[in-house]
């Protein structure tokens, strides 16, 4: 079995194990959701979620992040962890949107990574998830570590893994194969102790039993 015919096996077996796979990640328009996702990195979505809760109803709007105080702001967030730089580029994005944007977040690939702090897994997400535009394969630590498992790359860098996924799955499938990727291994495929016994991949999977 080659690595195309692999990846559209666990696709499949993907959908069928995981039917309804969506973004946890609450908000209510482009902003939220670009702040949403940068709070993410290296926090739980429970967590996030927590800390928006609250400061969602503070900050609604592009320019209400712009005009907020980086030190109040990185208080508000600082429960997420890396607080200072999350701040720092939450606040800046939303004076870049303000400023270069007319107050909309962008809706395209290269505008968005102008943004700072923002690379191709945060906008793969916003594009995706905010305006249905489906333009890569958002590769976070799960995706990551999983793809090398299933023996689907050998590349560790996220966007040459990304580039070998786009190859591997179909197009309409990229924003779906990211989200189930991420629950199972939250939920089955672990970084110390993945439960390759109660995996529906451990037949298909290159390390099965063996991390």
């Amino acid at each position: 079995m080659d690595a195309k015919e692999r990846a559209a096996k666990i696709s499949w077996l993907l959908k069928k194990n995981y039917p309804k796979s969506g973004i946890a990640l609450r908000h209510d328009n482009p902003m939220q959701l670009l702040v949403a996702v940068i709070l993410s990195a290296q926090c739980t979505d429970k967590r996030v979620n927590i800390v928006t809760g609250s400061l969602f109803k503070k900050y609604k709007t592009v320019n209400d992040f712009a005009k907020a105080d980086l030190k109040i702001f990185e208080k508000e967030v600082r429960s997420t962890g890396f607080y200072r730089n999350k701040a720092k580029n939450i606040t800046a994005s939303a004076k870049m949107i303000k400023k270069d944007f007319n107050g909309r977040v962008p809706d395209n690939m290269e505008d968005m990574l102008k943004l700072p702090g923002v690379a191709r897994k945060t906008a793969n997400i916003v594009l995706s998830r905010a305006y249905g535009i489906i333009d890569g394969i958002a590769i976070d630590t799960h995706c990551i570590r999983l793809t090398q498992r299933w023996g689907l790359t050998r590349n560790r860098d996220a966007v040459r893994i990304e580039q070998d996924m786009m190859k591997l799955i179909p197009r309409r499938d990229w924003d779906r194969f990211s989200l189930m990727t991420i629950r199972h291994g939250r939920t089955v495929c672990h970084a110390r102790k993945p439960n390759c016994a109660g995996c529906f991949l451990n037949k298909i999977c290159q390390s099965a039993f063996k991390v």
